[in-house]
């Protein structure tokens, strides 16, 4: 091999290489740099949201809370102190969305379960007959992680304010009935910081999916957040 050739060879290998670099790095810079929101809300449905604080637009948080499990252990906000972690409301007895929503919630408890990072909450809008063993004959059915999730009861006006004032998931009843509620399909996205970064329907496992990457990219940039 004439000693031109060599040089022309290596040339073009030269050109290759550098050509893919700069290929790459153009490719890495115009590629969408994965981001969550943070929700405040004035950004949600108003029927989800209780009108005294539908017009916060930023810093919104979770409110400190304190609830009874299916162990008939109180639950605060202390529990979740730095964790990420997925809220829903539900009642024990619902014949509709609820059956599967929980199914789908287990699926979550299976993605994270040796996570320490994340939990799961769910709060019942029916705690005048969601009892602690009406919880736990529930938690049993769906074999529920005691460690990782919890399902609570407690005074209806604090699970009512809850809802609609900081996990801004639940509709409105009855106007005769006081802190009435309809509970909703939406799995609520909590992060370290007590904001709320994304709603999801948790009927659907689509959603389910986007949701669990979702929980995987907080854990993986709960630094940059």
């Amino acid at each position: 091999m004439s000693p031109f050739f060599k040089k022309y060879r290596t040339y073009i290998g030269i050109v290759f290489i550098f050509s893919v670099v700069t290929l790459y790095l153009f490719y890495s810079a115009l590629k969408p740099t994965k981001t969550l929101p943070i929700f405040n809300p004035a950004d949600v449905n108003p029927e989800l949201v209780d009108s005294t604080v539908q017009y916060v637009s930023k810093y919104h948080t979770i409110a400190d809370f304190s609830f009874t499990n299916q162990n008939g252990k109180t639950i605060t906000q202390k529990d979740y102190e730095g964790k990420i972690y997925v809220a829903d409301f539900f009642f024990t007895t619902c014949g509709s969305i609820c059956p599967k929503m929980t199914t789908n919630l287990v699926d979550v408890q299976k993605a994270i379960r040796n996570n320490p990072k994340v939990k799961l909450l769910s709060l019942s809008v029916f705690p005048e007959t969601d009892t602690v063993p009406a919880l736990k004959e529930y938690a049993k059915k769906y074999g529920v992680i005691d460690a990782k999730w919890n399902l609570v009861t407690g005074d209806k006006k604090e699970i009512y304010t809850m809802a609609r004032k900081s996990y801004l998931a639940v509709k409105m009843g009855r106007p005769d009935q006081l802190y009435d509620m309809v509970h909703t399909e939406n799995f609520v996205l909590v992060d370290q910081k007590k904001r709320v970064r994304g709603f999801y329907d948790g009927t659907k496992k689509e959603e389910i999916q986007r949701l669990i990457e979702d929980i995987d990219w907080l854990c993986a940039n709960e630094k940059n957040e």
